[in-house]
């Protein structure tokens, strides 16, 4: 029996709406299982006041999940940063060796769980000071992406990434994203971005 990847992008209000619906389209369009998951709610108001339905709100199941992706937002980062259901769910993840995706202002919860310590890490530019101070054997990278295969993180840096951000959970979890890249034009994007600046 093959088990289905499953994805769950936790949405607060206040959140970047467009890191986490970039996330949860990408994956759907592969084919992968994921859920919109409120933080104390179904209904969330995002940052620029863009209402959200989820599918379900927080709850022990967040531990049967593959991968948690964390959108960013300061507000929203930081309702996920200071909730400690939601942490003690992520400790818990960490603990078992599951992958956890956080970008733009979100890696700070993931620094404030405890779980970024010897990471490799990217995040909003500014942001990487609070992720240090509360977890200071991080590494900081200015890369638009980050995976760390080796404690299973994965970050990315702000609204104009979600997409790499989208990409790369999907090639974590072993997703060929080929053809995906291609039909969205995100290789031309790629491709003639510096043309355009």
């Amino acid at each position: 029996m093959v088990l289905m990847t499953k994805v769950a992008v936790v949405f607060a209000d206040g959140c970047e709406e467009v890191e986490g619906l970039s996330v949860v389209d990408v994956l759907r369009r592969l084919n992968v299982e994921t859920d919109m998951v409120g933080l104390t709610s179904k209904d969330v108001n995002g940052d620029h006041n863009i209402k959200l339905t989820c599918d379900k709100v927080v709850d022990d199941s967040l531990l049967d999940y593959d991968l948690v992706a964390f959108p960013g937002g300061m507000t929203g980062s930081a309702n996920l940063r200071d909730d400690t259901k939601l942490r003690d769910l992520m400790v818990k993840r960490h603990e078992q060796g599951k992958w956890d995706a956080a970008m733009c202002a979100a890696p700070r919860a993931l620094a404030r769980y405890g779980v970024l310590d010897d990471a490799k890490f990217t995040c909003y530019p500014g942001i990487e000071k609070e992720c240090l101070k509360d977890q200071p054997n991080a590494h900081f990278s200015e890369e638009i992406t980050v995976t760390d295969n080796d404690k299973k993180i994965l970050t990315s840096r702000g609204p104009a990434t979600a997409w790499a951000f989208a990409y790369a959970i999907a090639e974590a979890l072993g997703v060929d994203t080929k053809n995906l890249k291609k039909g969205m034009l995100y290789n031309y994007l790629a491709d003639n971005i510096q043309d355009s600046l």
